[in-house]
């Protein structure tokens, strides 16, 4: 499970009753926009799965560490958030203006409780910009062009596609996804992503049942994958050091970074 967008679309579709991806995710990073069944639902799968609260952790804090990364050692300025997730503590445009104020960010996503919260998303340095669209994953050309009245899309662009292609289930039809909004980047821009796996190797064996679970009690429905399938998002880009790795430990202390069955890779377009 992962705290980006959702299927749904439009205020109107909000649903307290069953279980959502966005509210879940709120509730294992410790925040309050999550109702009884998120919190029921919550439970159980982290009784099943009980890493997936540091999951949660180590995909914000992987979050923070590719932001700066890129803002502050490689001068990006503009950044394409799509599958926000519900606002909290050092949001994208947080840590980018904190480094570069006159950082502009676009945030996307359909799922209705965030675009509830999306102001909050809103606030900017005088020097920078936000921007929120309700738009879908599924629909990267509306997306770009959208995007576009913001952000100089003949400059690199960051787009942060953080634990939102699960919910693609066709790992096809996700890979053309990442091509089309590649394709629609000038070269120096980035693509940094985190995908929820089930290798073992990384503790990801559990993942399996839980979302077997989640899919039958919950909304969206959502998949992990293999590194390799993860690794097809990257094809045409130039991942940096090191690579492909659980997100917990791109660029974080080795001394204290315990692998997480999560992936997560940053890589430029050449």
């Amino acid at each position: 499970m992962t705290e980006g967008d959702s299927a749904t679309a439009g205020p109107a579709r909000l649903n307290t009753s069953v279980a959502h991806n966005a509210r879940v995710w709120n509730y294992w990073i410790g925040g309050k926009d999550n109702y009884e069944v998120d919190q029921r639902v919550g439970e159980q799968i982290a009784g099943m799965f009980p890493v997936i609260r540091e999951v949660a952790r180590a995909d914000r804090e992987f979050l923070a560490r590719a932001v700066r990364f890129l803002a502050a050692e490689h001068g990006i300025r503009q950044f394409l958030d799509i599958g926000t997730g519900l606002p909290t503590v050092d949001n994208t445009h947080e840590i980018a203006q904190r480094i570069a104020p006159e950082s502009r960010i676009v945030y996307v996503d359909n799922d209705p409780i965030v675009l509830v919260h999306a102001r909050s998303l809103l606030t900017s340095s005088p020097q920078g910009v936000t921007d929120y669209l309700d738009a879908d994953v599924r629909d990267p050309e509306t997306i770009v062009l959208r995007a576009a009245e913001t952000l100089d899309l003949t400059r690199p662009v960051a787009l942060m596609m953080l634990g939102i292609l699960n919910f693609v289930l066709d790992t096809g039809e996700a890979r053309d996804i990442v091509r089309r909004l590649m394709a629609a980047l000038p070269s120096g821009s980035w693509l940094v992503l985190t995908h929820p796996t089930h290798d073992e190797d990384v503790g990801g064996a559990g993942n399996a049942a839980a979302m077997k679970f989640w899919n039958a009690h919950a909304t969206p429905p959502i998949t992990a994958r293999s590194r390799a399938e993860i690794a097809g998002f990257l094809d045409g880009l130039q991942p940096v050091e090191p690579g492909l790795v659980p997100c917990s430990q791109w660029r974080a202390d080795p001394a204290v970074a315990a692998p997480v069955p999560q992936f997560g890779a940053v890589a430029v377009k050449p």
